[in-house]
């Protein structure tokens, strides 16, 4: 297939940074304050969202139900986000993304306020997911033309710490919003935060890459997917590390669901302890965050991934048994270190070795690989966990997850490179 230039488009551009430090680099200090923005409100949803359904009809097996729903209206737009990010202007997609999901997460407040309408989380949060998944997508693809391959490690090391950081604050200011005003509230302060960050992108300037280039002949969406899976097949580590990600994303997706059942129904907390937990675990993505690039220099890929997925297994295993508040937070807080370490390496890893016509579309299969059957896993969690208890369910799931890591060491994700 042949590749031009992306023409008849009013997009703005800037020089390259020519290896300045990040905080010396204008648009990315513009795009990483409006996302640790976003970030901020996110966690306000991430705590809110939950409460919501629980205050409503106190089911751990309804707040999956949420967490599935969503999850697969997710893996559905990931089929096409690739393709879609591939073809239009990046800049405008995401303020577009940041819009929709503003004024979609500003109803439930409004709505709130006649009393709880379960159907309608049911309805915003699949368009909402999807939405997401289209920005995180052209978010991925953004961060390479904003700062290149050689401080990309870097890059989204410094975006997920600062992001982690807006989220100790966030929890802990949900908990306390939705004890006053109650947890739709929250929302809205969500739903705001998606408002600043749409009007700070429209500031960014994102470069002009010689690489940066559309199809000449528009396939079809399958085979823009198709297009996406052959490169990640072809590549020895990628495709087994989707494999493996694969399990390891069936297997956590509804981790957020269990801590907060088990701190609300197994322990009895109220919903500010909820948050200051969240609060904790986000300090444990600050840490991951901020060393997984000095980490991969010196262990390498493989070394540093396998080892944060084993240590997120034997932190979910120990979840369902800690009684106190402050073990669950120390727990939730190396469970999410381990997975921003492993996560951060993954993407990074991606972003380094795709060429840069095929990045959306190898990010779009990646996600909907790895994440296709993760909404059946939170449901079938939460669900087993209500019935069975969350102990047990925890240990399984922690124990598959060090097995996973295991059988990386098998693959030739062992041998990946330093760097």
């Amino acid at each position: 297939m042949t590749y031009r230039a992306r023409s008849g488009r009013s997009r703005r551009t800037v020089p390259d940074s020519g290896g300045q430090p990040l905080w010396r680099q204008r648009d990315f200090g513009i795009f990483w304050a409006a996302q640790t923005l976003s970030f901020l409100g996110d966690s306000f949803a991430l705590v809110a969202l939950p409460l919501l359904v629980l205050r409503a009809t106190g089911s751990l097996a309804r707040m999956g139900l949420l967490t599935a729903v969503g999850g697969a209206a997710s893996v559905v737009a990931a089929v096409f986000a690739g393709a879609v990010v591939d073809r239009v202007d990046r800049r405008r997609l995401l303020i577009v993304c940041d819009l929709v999901r503003m004024v979609l997460y500003g109803l439930i407040p409004l709505v709130w306020l006649f009393g709880p309408r379960i159907w309608l989380l049911y309805t915003v949060l699949p368009v909402c997911e999807a939405v997401g998944m289209l920005f995180a997508v052209g978010y991925v693809t953004v961060v390479r033309g904003l700062v290149g391959t050689a401080q990309l490690t870097e890059a989204n090391g410094r975006l997920n710490a600062t992001a982690a950081t807006a989220g100790v604050l966030g929890p802990l200011c949900a908990g306390l919003l939705a004890g006053w005003a109650g947890p739709a509230a929250a929302v809205g302060v969500d739903a705001a935060s998606f408002g600043v960050s749409a009007a700070c992108l429209a500031v960014v300037r994102i470069r002009r890459r010689p690489a940066d280039e559309v199809p000449a002949e528009r396939a079809g969406l399958w085979r823009d997917l198709r297009t996406g899976v052959t490169f990640l097949y072809g590549h020895p580590v990628l495709r087994t590390l989707t494999a493996l990600l694969f399990v390891f994303s069936f297997l956590t997706l509804g981790l957020n669901d269990l801590v907060i059942y088990h701190l609300k129904h197994d322990l009895g907390h109220a919903d500010g302890t909820v948050g200051t937990v969240m609060a904790a675990g986000a300090l444990g993505t600050i840490a991951g965050s901020l060393l997984v690039a000095r980490v991969r220099r010196r262990l390498g890929f493989g070394r540093t991934w396998t080892a944060a997925v084993a240590v997120s297994g034997l932190a979910v295993a120990g979840l369902g048994w800690a009684r106190e508040v402050p073990v669950v937070g120390g727990l939730t807080a190396v469970f999410l270190a381990c997975t921003a370490v492993a996560g951060t390496c993954s993407m990074s890893l991606r972003q380094e070795v795709t060429p840069e016509p095929l990045l959306g579309r190898v990010t779009s299969a990646f996600w909907t690989i790895q994440y296709a059957a993760a909404p059946v896993g939170a449901a079938v969690l939460t669900w087993a966990a209500e019935r069975r208890g969350t102990a047990p369910v925890a240990l399984v799931a922690g124990a598959v997850c060090v097995l996973v890591a295991g059988a990386a060491l098998l693959t030739p994700i062992r041998g990946a490179g330093r760097g």
